[in-house]
């Protein structure tokens, strides 16, 4: 009789694969056994000709998800006479680690809906899961993944959910956090400072009281702590953007049901299917108009982040507030999301009211997934829960390589055995908190993988927390590192993400990235090929009065950019408002003595000054706020572009920054201008791809966040006959200059 042995290798563990090969099995009569290692799942399976057959296409076709097989690989192995039966087996060490931990997934409808029955067991219970949903990530130790090895290690099973978890033909076989009332982690409601006020149910009730009243709910959720509040009162709103020194950066909102959001925001058949998902990212939609959510959510934005509850607890709280609520990330600033019990009682003391907590550990921090539908499909702007760690294959042979990422948004990235693994998203590393977690992820990933890098990857910049953490641990672990430019890293992302293998041209266009000259970057086509790169095209550089601080404040772009095009004058008309007294001067006098005012190329800070002049926010808000608010501006208005003066791939903004001081003059107001920029872009986006030379164009950067330009730019180049390719998988923002940057170290 045949036997085979099936090795197969993907999102295998931790998904319920075990039990559905085991049901594969018996439905066909097989005999043999299936078990876990850390390569993997490896099947032995024997008899019927018809039957194995039959079996291995099962495996591809039937395998529910969350499950993902990559590859099957079988081979004939002698036959065990007298087998009988199929059986699951203890998970092995195996010999390598690989990168297949599965992401934390929604509550599954079975879940739910057992949550919702009188009588069952999990009633109401807001830790219920199974192998097809809940927490991974977030609580595995090491692989492979087996619940010793988990947070979940503390929590003895109960005869009952004992019973569930041995046996195979039950959906809770293997769930590793399997729990329930009488055994599993449990609520807790405290003042800061404060002894349990309430545990259980009742703290459950007494938080959504507290949150109808206005008051500040910091949840213990998934992957961290967040910051809740009612979504409909202005006055709430406004009280966690005082505490949390957020003055205008939306936040995102979670409605209690898909229909309740569908009254407050539009959403087609694809962006419904996304916030249904097992992933239940936050989706960018468009507003309705209609609903009770306040305008201070996100003042002047005709978008909303909004999601559904996606775990037991957020379905549980949502539904007995009654109310769309916000729910944010629990930190302060630029700081990154508090995900330990007593770190977030000393970090959010001062910005909440209450805490609604639990006793499961959170051992590494996912913030939420943000995504956008475009026209041709989803943009994923930021990556972190439901998509993080889940690796990407780039069937590139070469060393082991951990690249560091950028200072903004950051990540970090394993490349091994030919496979990309990306962090979940750590955001900013400006203050301590943020370069600690970067440290602690970086041993984290290492150690979980069994990796030992062989080549370390950084951007150029001397002083990012990144660059100082890469040249310290170059030098302890004696391993060499390789320094990437912010863009070529960009360019290389979204190259290597599409798997093209010769050179390509690179729109790479953001805020600022050292550029190999010294300078900043910003606005940049590339002609990118494996290690190397040379600059076709760039923005005729303008000086930023005041550096980093034109980031959040557009006025001192728009005075740059003048001072480049016009030399000293007086501030026009539309921007004479945003200056008091003698911050002009000031700005003037900066610029003529060179003092603090580097030079940029950044279409990042031309879209600031350009909204500026047309009168849009100048002089404070979160970066990247003036450039929204001039895509939002353009709307789908279609006007003739304004003009470059283009010489030898250097786009000089000159005549385009008159013509738009001209239209001002005429009393065309902002949306005639940003509809005529945006038009502009795409030209020179055109412009630089003929100078390129190349078939193939790949668009990265913050820029490219813009629904609008990234539209323009596609059409023009496609219909101009490039193949145009941009992110799909990874932000097209600084979130996946980790990738890039392990790419071009393993072709260096």
């Amino acid at each position: 009789m045949p036997r085979l042995r099936i090795q197969v290798r993907g999102v295998v563990q931790g998904v319920g694969f075990r039990p559905a090969v085991y049901r594969l099995a018996l439905a066909r009569g097989l005999s043999g056994t299936v078990w876990n290692h850390a390569e993997g799942v490896t099947i032995e399976v024997q008899g019927g000709a018809e039957g194995l057959s039959d079996f291995e296409r099962a495996l591809r076709d039937e395998i529910p998800p969350p499950a993902r097989v990559r590859s099957l690989a079988s081979e004939s192995v002698a036959e065990i006479p007298g087998e009988s039966g199929f059986r699951i087996r203890a998970s092995g060490a195996g010999s390598e680690i690989r990168p297949v931990v599965p992401p934390d997934l929604a509550v599954c409808g079975a879940c739910a809906a057992e949550m919702d029955t009188p009588g069952e067991r999990r009633h109401r219970y807001p830790f219920t899961n199974c192998t097809r949903c809940g927490p991974r990530y977030t609580i595995i130790e090491s692989l492979p993944y087996d619940r010793p090895r988990t947070a979940m290690k503390a929590f003895p099973l109960c005869p009952d959910c004992g019973r569930e978890y041995r046996d195979p033909m039950d959906r809770r076989f293997h769930a590793q956090p399997v729990a329930c009332p009488a055994c599993g982690p449990r609520l807790t409601l405290r003042r800061p400072g404060a002894s349990a006020m309430a545990e259980g149910e009742a703290a459950l009730q007494a938080a959504s009281t507290a949150l109808r009243a206005g008051e500040i709910l910091a949840l213990k959720g998934l992957g961290g702590y967040q910051l809740l509040v009612d979504a409909t009162s202005a006055e709430a709103v406004r009280r966690l953007r005082d505490r949390k020194r957020r003055e205008e950066k939306p936040f995102a909102v979670m409605f209690p049901d898909l229909a309740r959001l569908l009254q407050a925001c539009e959403a087609g058949e694809e962006e419904t299917a996304w916030l249904t998902a097992p992933e239940a990212p936050i989706l960018l939609l468009r507003r309705s108009g209609a609903g009770p959510v306040v305008e201070a959510v996100a003042p002047g934005n005709p978008r909303l982040g909004a999601f559904l509850p996606y775990t037991p607890l957020h379905r549980l709280l949502l539904a007995a507030v009654d109310r769309p609520l916000v729910c944010t990330s629990g930190n302060l600033g630029d700081e990154p999301m508090a995900f330990e019990d007593d770190e977030a009682l000393r970090r959010l003391g001062g910005l909440a009211d209450l805490f609604l907590t639990h006793d499961r550990p959170i051992l590494r921090p996912v913030d939420d997934s943000v995504l956008r539908v475009d026209g041709d499909g989803p943009t994923l702007l930021r990556r972190a829960r439901g998509f993080a760690p889940l690796a990407v294959p780039l069937a590139m042979k070469g060393p082991c390589v951990l690249a560091f990422g950028a200072h903004q948004k950051n990540t970090i990235a394993l490349l091994k055995g030919g496979e990309l693994i990306m962090s979940q998203h750590l955001g900013d590393l400006t203050s301590p908190e943020g370069a600690d977690l970067l440290a602690r992820t970086v041993a984290d990933l290492r150690a979980f993988f069994g990796a030992r890098p062989e080549l370390l990857a950084c951007d150029l910049h001397p002083d990012y927390a990144s660059t100082r953490l890469a040249e310290r641990l170059a030098a302890e672990w004696d391993t060499p590192l390789v320094r990437v430019q912010h863009h070529h890293a960009h360019g290389a992302a979204c190259a290597a993400e599409h798997g093209l293998k010769g050179p390509v041209t690179a729109l790479t266009w953001d805020g600022t990235g050292l550029g190999s000259d010294g300078t900043l970057w910003g606005g940049e086509a590339l002609r990118i090929e494996g290690p190397a790169f040379v600059r076709v095209g760039h923005l005729r550089p303008f000086p930023l009065p005041g550096g980093e601080a034109a980031a959040r404040e557009p006025r001192r772009s728009a005075c740059g950019l003048l001072w480049a095009t016009r030399g000293a004058s007086a501030p026009p008309p539309g921007l004479a408002g945003a200056f008091d007294g003698p911050d002009w001067e000031l700005l003037q006098t900066m610029l003529a003595k060179d003092l603090h005012s580097p030079v940029t190329s950044s279409i990042g800070r031309l879209f600031d000054a350009v909204a500026a002049l047309a009168g849009l926010p100048a002089r404070r808000g979160f970066e990247g706020q003036a450039a929204m608010a001039l895509e939002f501006a353009a709307g789908d208005r279609a006007e003739p572009p304004y003009p470059w003066d283009l010489k030898e791939g250097a786009a000089d903004p000159a005549p385009l920054v008159e013509a738009v001081l001209s239209d001002l003059a005429a009393g065309r107001d902002a949306t005639f201008v940003a509809a005529r920029f945006h038009a502009a872009l795409a030209d020179l986006a055109l412009a630089w791809a003929r100078l390129g030379g190349l078939a193939d164009v790949v668009l990265s950067g913050g820029c490219f966040q813009n629904a609008r330009l990234t539209g323009l730019v596609q059409e023009r180049l496609a219909r101009a006959g490039f193949r145009v390719h941009r992110h799909r998988h990874f932000p097209p923002n600084d979130g996946c200059i980790s990738l890039g940057q392990a790419v071009v170290a393993a072709f260096r």
